[in-house]
């Protein structure tokens, strides 16, 4: 009977653990939004014939602006699970605990891949996507790259390697609850309309 509230109290504590894991993390990305906010540019409209540096040069380093001791490349927005939510240029273990992170690619080179924590004000809505929803992901300079998802995908982790497989725009991708497969979900870009 003592193992057996020892056990209660442990996963007591676990729980509460995560939850303010969670809080904390919420409370630093609405930190980061509100200051990029101010930062990216509301909508940015070139001069008549001038082409953006990233088309002139797609394989250029997605630039970034360091806010709250992070380096970060802009932010990812999904209206069908209601998220704006920064984008860290590099990944760790650590750096997913505050944020979604870059995993690999470039949004200029159409192969971003995004990684986040299934938290709820993260990643953890993913799996309500439905094919075709819109995800846009806007640069540090206010360049807005629109994409639709066009499958998703359950993968074991030890297939993390198929994360960069594909001819995919746009990849993201979250632990289920538990941790036994990764959610992922695959995006092509969205036609410019003229």
């Amino acid at each position: 009977m003592a193992l057996g509230l020892l056990l209660l109290l442990g996963a007591a504590g676990l729980a509460g653990y995560n939850l303010w894991d969670e809080s904390r993390a919420a409370e630093s990305v609405a930190s980061v939004m509100r200051q990029m906010e101010q930062i990216i540019p509301a909508q940015r409209e070139l001069p008549e014939g001038m082409i953006p540096d990233h088309e002139l040069a797609p394989e250029m380093e997605m630039p970034a602006v360091e806010l709250d001791g992070e380096e970060y490349i802009g932010y990812i927005s999904i209206p069908a699970i209601g998220i704006d939510l920064p984008v860290m240029r590099t990944w760790s273990y650590k750096k997913l605990k505050v944020a979604p992170c870059r995993y690999a690619g470039s949004a200029y080179l159409d192969d971003l891949v995004v990684c986040a924590h299934n938290y709820p004000h993260h990643f953890g809505g993913l799996i309500q996507l439905e094919i075709g929803d819109r995800v846009e992901f806007i640069d540090i300079d206010g360049n807005c790259f629109e994409y639709a998802v066009a499958e998703k995908e359950q993968l074991n982790p030890e297939e993390a390697a198929r994360m960069l497989s594909g001819d995919w725009a746009l990849s993201l991708f979250t632990c289920t609850l538990g941790g036994q497969y990764r959610t992922t979900i695959r995006c092509e870009r969205v036609a410019e309309e003229i």
